[in-house]
């Protein structure tokens, strides 16, 4: 058995073929990488629907296949940014139509997440879920993803990308600050928030740049003291959720999970915890379109179906309003 699958919920424009066991064709992506500032919907959405054609050919290349292959095309329904989910989902749409395949239309976040579990192995985890708009703390319990703690404002990745353009870093940020807190360890006093198993980032990213408008500090400092705090936080409300639901595993996933800083945090909590640290290797923790692929067989399997009616767009669409019908635990 083979799927489709379109990933297009934000910057990234993927198309991904997988097959049984979780075996990855292709997973061909193209990124839209704004010259200043964020991401501008309309701008992505012509990314995405300039290039769509171009990555789908290129998947089915990669994967030495024809769609005739195909047996379900699933895409990226929700959450994200509505102008790029309408691409991927026009795709979709298109393909399955025009060959008379299956359509699914799956959640981003539990794609990561059982993506994430398939090539790691990891049983029943902690997941932290830290990308660019997301940041969750969830575990599976009574037939949903159900989610202990989350970020009430913006997710840690744009908290990176934004000190990031601050510093005239290019998108994405991330791997920059993260080599540099490396360098230094010369901490400047931040806000630190967290309330009870919820997160707070805003305030974090407006203190540290009013710091850059001191001349004592320097910016490397500053990131340092700035990632400190955020993946301390991360991490502290891991550590609380591990306690409350007794689990002995923690599954990092999203963009973020590519930092070795917020890795090397984690592990350390795990190892005083006698708990392990699961990471899928990188092409499956930044948004990507296996992932959506092999979520596309897991529900097929299970017997999920769609009609074309009911493949829109869902932008707010959360991980736990999904049921998980294809575990047993």
């Amino acid at each position: 058995m083979k799927c489709l699958g379109i990933e297009s919920t934000a910057h990234t424009f993927g198309c991904g073929i997988v097959g049984n066991n979780c075996k990855v064709y292709a997973n061909e992506k193209e990124i839209f990488k704004p010259e200043t500032g964020g991401i501008l919907p309309r701008e992505a959405a012509d990314h995405h629907y300039l290039l769509a054609k171009e990555v789908v050919k290129k998947a089915l290349e990669r994967a030495e296949c024809e769609i005739e292959d195909i047996d379900v095309i699933a895409f990226s329904q929700g959450p994200g940014i509505g102008n790029c989910l309408k691409v991927g989902a026009t795709t979709a749409r298109a393909l399955a139509l025009l060959n008379n395949i299956s359509i699914l239309g799956v959640n981003h976040c539990v794609g990561h997440i059982e993506i994430g579990l398939a090539k790691t192995k990891a049983k029943d985890p902690v997941i932290v879920y830290a990308s660019g708009a997301n940041t969750q703390i969830m575990a599976f319990e009574n037939g949903k993803y159900r989610i202990f703690g989350e970020t009430i404002d913006i997710g840690i990745g744009n908290l990176l990308d934004s000190f990031g353009r601050e510093l005239g870093i290019g998108f994405p940020a991330g791997p920059t600050l993260d080599n540099w807190y490396f360098e230094n360890n010369n901490y400047i006093e931040l806000p630190y928030t967290v309330k009870g198993s919820d997160l707070a980032f805003s305030g974090l990213l407006t203190a540290a740049k009013n710091k850059l408008n001191d001349k004592n500090n320097s910016k490397k400092d500053i990131s340092y003291s700035l990632l400190h705090n955020a993946f301390a936080m991360l991490t502290e409300v891991t550590e609380r959720v591990l306690a409350h639901t007794e689990k002995k595993e923690v599954l990092l996933i999203g963009g973020v999970a590519a930092s070795k800083a917020l890795r090397k945090m984690l592990t350390e909590m795990c190892e005083d915890r006698n708990a392990k640290l699961f990471v899928p290797e990188t092409q499956f923790c930044t948004d990507n379109a296996a992932m959506i692929a092999w979520l596309g067989i897991v529900m097929h399997k299970a017997g999920n179906k769609m009609k074309l009616k009911d493949t829109q767009i869902l932008p707010n669409q959360r991980a736990d309003e999904i049921i998980v019908n294809w575990k047993i635990r």
